[in-house]
């Protein structure tokens, strides 16, 4: 079985996430894990992949916008959307080499891992032709957004639990005009978001064939300052 390691966090600016994210990545690419899985929640930030810009998909002036949360043009695929607390953003970091090098299946599985846990929760989800994510009928649950180099990705999910859905009436999310966003809450499921987060890892090994040892933010620093 493929070695992973899971790192959960609480509310975490979205820069510093992304310095988080790089550590790991370094640590993937030395070979001391196969797979890491970050979990956190954002505060509110609005982020722009490299598919999007500004002046496209935001329904307010750009000022407001700003107001209202942090703006970042990011290196993930798509265009805009929200992240914010209640949101889970699981980040994982994994070296395609040690599974398969097809970013259409690894986008499938992030999937597959999502659906699975909205079905413990009695919840019937699925796919969309046209769109990548997670959709309950005619909203989306759970956004994929990933970045890819050396065969390694970065960026990921953001999987609504309890999020404050108002910041997404300001945008087209993900660029979509023709369709909504959910969360769990709304549809009537109010689970603690850290039993959410356990359910994800769960999840994630059963679709990825990998297992876990939880990690500490200490930690990842640590192994980075050692090898430096």
């Amino acid at each position: 079985m493929r070695r992973g390691e899971v790192l959960k966090l609480g509310i975490v600016p979205y820069m510093e996430g992304k310095e988080i994210q790089l550590k790991a990545f370094e640590r993937i690419k030395k070979g001391e894990a196969d797979g890491i899985l970050i979990l956190l929640q954002h505060t509110p930030v609005y982020t722009i992949g490299v598919s999007g810009d500004y002046d496209e998909n935001i329904l307010v002036p750009l000022e407001y916008l700003k107001e209202k949360a942090d703006l970042y043009k990011v290196e993930r695929g798509g265009k805009i959307t929200f992240h914010g607390p209640g949101q889970i953003v699981a980040y994982p970091i994994f070296n395609l080499a040690k599974w398969q090098k097809d970013l259409h299946l690894f986008v499938y599985n992030l999937e597959e891992a999502i659906i699975r846990l909205l079905k413990d929760y009695g919840i019937e989800a699925g796919r969309k032709p046209k769109y990548t994510g997670v959709w309950v009928g005619d909203e989306k649950i759970c956004a994929i957004g990933i970045a890819v180099k050396r065969w390694i990705t970065w960026h990921g999910i953001a999987f609504n639990v309890k999020t404050d859905l108002s910041y997404f009436g300001l945008i087209n999310a993900c660029g979509i005009t023709e369709f909504g966003v959910t969360s769990m809450q709304k549809l009537g499921i109010n689970e603690d978001i850290e039993k959410v987060k356990e359910k994800m890892v769960d999840k994630f090994s059963e679709v990825f064939d990998i297992h876990f040892n939880e990690i500490t933010l200490d930690r990842l620093a640590v192994e980075e300052n050692a090898k430096a």
